[in-house]
């Protein structure tokens, strides 16, 4: 079964729709109106037809006093306002006369698929009272943390003074599963398990040393008389510890107020099946097993489960802090997003923080607050939307909570609860909604609409009902066993199904209600469709309101009603399809005139009856001249007696108004008309510009003329020679210049290359061999030079 369509619809795929044989069934399964009227129906239709939405029912001409629509509601029954406290005042509140939250009992009635929505605030009082136990690790390795814990009563009462007058501690210690192989059973290792020198006390599983008290000495006096135990393996038994806090409301001395446990250690932990390593198969029960404060069950029970513990923490409005040294931080960061409404603190390797640690975390925790809420029914959700500091809102997982909260800051949430059904068993149910952390919470009653009101006023065996054979309720009847029919009228033992079809057949055919019904009792009930709107209809359920023409792919073009597979079309529309507008207004040219005059308006479009025009609204002309040019000769000849028709003036332009003008800003300007205006520019056979307007106003075509030619005037000759003598002398002159630089260039290059060729010349000093001198010397060869 599948619901389909916006919320407002009522039909259901795959559901036979005499089935809707009462207002309860369409109250439980639709969000649908439902007419009482008994005459509604029309022939055909079957009882499913009487619920459809408001409008719908309306527009079928169905009496709005016939007409019944139970809604839901939201009624507060108990409103008490946010407390307002401040620790300076010297009366003080006791824990349950504070509220934090607003309302506190509600009461919403649930109609299937209508969501009701209420708003909760919520409010951090300032000095609300607090407890806090302090659960240690005493296994060996924290033997100097002990020592710093023994103060810490009157130090952490002094420094929690600052956040509230109302505080109480207490403390309790762990070690382990007092079995094989945790610890050592050896007799003398269960009187002291240290080794070495060392004196320490027997091994324990966990042992609540001080209940929850207000005297910080006391708790310095019990934790410095406390010995230090010891183990085998490194994880320790401290789940067991924590579940024995949760559930020993009584014995620790819980009150109903913000309670914190710091649970100290330096290791990891045990959990659900370690327990198996000492022969421990039991699943923790969750319940208190002290006995004269010791936890008697350890051998007995396995240790809990993460969520177990997450469980009993948030029965019992238990926030933790895990106080543990740097080398386990993963691990706990890991815990700490497993358990809401939890932190984690890096302790040091003496515990010399611890007060710092507290105070800190305690801030975080307090700071955000985060909404839980019990089991829903089945059917039943719940959205949430917060208003946090500042504005910001948030949906989805963050419309539960709001971060960064200080003391007297107020928020807001924002809950829809919407049913999907009715219970099996019709009674009112109850969720509690509260904040984590906190006792306080919101109880809201679930009431279901699960029956119309007129069902209670149903008349057993009425006379409306065929002589009594059935209950006339909410204007129709609900027949008793054995009796068929719109008004009860048959007995299924009575008739034959032959003789009740032949009253189904149209003409004596073949088809049983035109094969979109069914045959109850000799009449038809139509058929239901997929679609809600649409319905089959008639007699034989041979109407139906979908089988119209369509144009644009709407049913009767979206101007008209399917009636009995015909359209009948709204005002101004006509033809088969309710396609043919009766309008002209998309008709209208820029002139006023339907199709310029050149057309027949048919069905809101033109149809040109000039083969010339075109376009919607005929005043494309493709071949035609344009205005300007079209008037040109007539407006020539008769504004300036001259042009073609100068002669043919008289006879063939006198078809509008000639007004002259001095100049052309005189002529009519486009913006000043509520008329089609053309301005035209148009020049004569002496090359001579005439300017004018043409339109058409009242039927009566105007045009406006400026009386003056705009002729060029003639060339100033003295000019022009004076102009082509002096440019043919500069460029002479421009020529010589660039004639003589060129020649300075040239010369400069020659001299220049001279001057090098000089430069490297080399003469020669040797003989020329063919070269004799004209002198001849002759040497005596008998001259001694005396």
């Amino acid at each position: 079964m599948e619901r389909i369509g916006s919320s407002h619809y009522f039909c259901f795929y795959g559901v036979n729709c005499l089935k809707f044989s009462s207002c309860k069934f369409k109250i439980n399964f639709t969000k649908a109106s439902c007419a009482t009227s008994q005459k509604f129906l029309t022939e055909g239709q079957s009882k499913s037809a009487r619920c459809d939405d408001l409008e719908s029912l309306k527009k079928r001409n169905c009496a709005v006093t016939t007409i019944e629509n139970p809604r839901g509601s939201v009624n507060i029954n108990k409103n008490k306002p946010v407390t307002n406290r401040n620790k300076d005042v010297a009366e003080k509140l006791k824990p349950e006369q504070i509220t934090q939250i607003q309302p506190q009992k509600l009461t919403l009635t649930l109609r299937s698929g209508e969501p009701q929505t209420f708003e909760l605030k919520f409010k951090r009082a300032e000095d609300y009272p607090i407890d806090l136990y302090y659960l240690m690790d005493l296994s060996f390795s924290m033997k100097d943390d002990l020592e710093n814990v023994k103060n810490l009563g009157t130090d952490l009462m002094r420094e929690m003074q600052e956040i509230t007058s109302d505080f109480r501690i207490g403390f309790g210690s762990f070690v382990e599963k007092t079995v094989m192989p945790y610890i050592s059973t050896t007799p003398a290792r269960l009187i002291n398990p240290c080794t070495g020198n060392q004196n320490c006390t027997s091994p324990f599983s966990y042992k609540n040393v001080l209940n929850l008290t207000d005297k910080g000495d006391e708790f310095n006096r019990l934790v410095s008389q406390q010995q230090i135990s010891g183990n085998l393996d490194s994880p320790e038994g401290g789940f067991d510890a924590i579940m024995q806090v949760a559930v020993c409301e009584n014995q620790i001395g819980w009150r109903n107020v913000t309670r914190l446990l710091v649970f100290s250690t330096d290791a990891g932990f045990h959990f659900a099946g370690d327990g198996k390593l000492g022969g421990i198969v039991l699943p923790n029960d969750g319940r208190c097993h002290l006995e004269n404060n010791m936890y008697t069950m350890s051998h007995y029970y396995d240790y809990p489960s993460i969520a177990h513990l997450v469980q009993k923490l948030s029965d019992h409005n238990i926030q933790t802090i895990f106080a543990v040294t740097e080398e386990f931080q993963p691990v706990y960061k890991e815990l700490k997003n497993l358990i809401p409404k939890s932190a984690v603190g890096t302790l040091s390797s003496n515990s010399s923080n611890v007060i710092k640690l507290i105070i800190d975390a305690y801030n975080s925790l307090s700071s955000e607050v985060i909404l839980e809420n019990g089991r829903l029914p089945d059917g039943v959700s719940m959205n949430y939307k917060s208003i946090c500091k500042n504005g910001v809102e948030g949906t989805g997982d963050n419309g539960r909570k709001c971060s960064n909260i200080s003391i007297g800051d107020e928020v807001s949430f924002k809950i829809s609860i919407e049913s999907k059904k009715c219970p099996s068993h019709g009674k009112a149910e109850i969720i509690k909604i509260k904040p984590l952390g906190f006792t306080e919470e919101v109880e809201v009653v679930l009431n279901f609409i699960c029956n119309c009101q007129c069902a209670a006023k149903g008349k057993p065996n009425s006379e409306m009902c065929h002589e009594g054979n059935g209950t006339f309720e909410c204007g129709s009847c609900k027949c008793n066993d054995g009796r068929i029919g719109r008004l009860c009228e048959c007995s299924k033992d009575e008739v034959r199904t032959e003789d009740l079809d032949a009253n189904c057949r149209k003409d004596n055919g073949t088809d049983i209600c035109s094969n979109t019904g069914d045959c109850v009792c000799g009449t038809c009930e139509c058929k239901k469709r997929e679609i809600p709107t649409e319905i089959y209809t008639g007699k034989y359920c041979e109407c139906d309101n979908f089988n119209c023409d369509r144009s644009n792919n709407k049913l009767c073009g979206g101007h008209g009603r399917c009636d009995c597979r015909k359209c009948v079309c709204d005002a101004n529309y006509t033809g088969s399809a309710c396609d043919c507008s009766l309008e002209t207004a998309t008709c209208l040219a820029k002139n006023g005139q339907i199709c310029n005059g050149r057309g027949t308006c048919d069905c809101g479009s033109c149809k040109c009856t000039n083969p010339k025009f075109q376009g919607p609204t005929c005043e494309i002309c493709p071949t035609c001249p344009g205005v300007c040019a079209e008037h040109k000769d007539c407006v020539q000849c008769r504004g300036f007696e001259a042009g073609e028709k100068k002669d043919t003036c008289q006879d063939e332009c006198n078809y509008f108004q000639l007004i002259k003008v001095k100049d052309r800003d005189k002529l009519p300007q486009p913006t000043d008309q509520s008329f089609p205006l053309t301005h035209c520019k148009e020049r004569d056979a002496n090359d001579c510009w005439f300017y004018y307007t043409y339109a058409i106003r009242n039927e009566t075509k105007e045009v406006y003329v400026v009386e003056t030619l705009e002729c060029p005037a003639g060339p100033d000759i003295i000019p022009i020679v004076a102009g082509v003598v002096a440019g043919i002398v500069l460029i002479g002159l421009a020529l010589l210049l660039i004639w003589k630089l060129l020649m300075i260039i040239h010369d400069r290059r020659e001299f220049a290359k001279f001057e090098k060729e000089k430069m490297n010349a080399k003469w020669d000093t040797g003989e020329n061999p063919i070269y004799k001198s004209a002198v001849t010397t002759v040497v005596n060869p008998k001259y001694e030079g005396k």
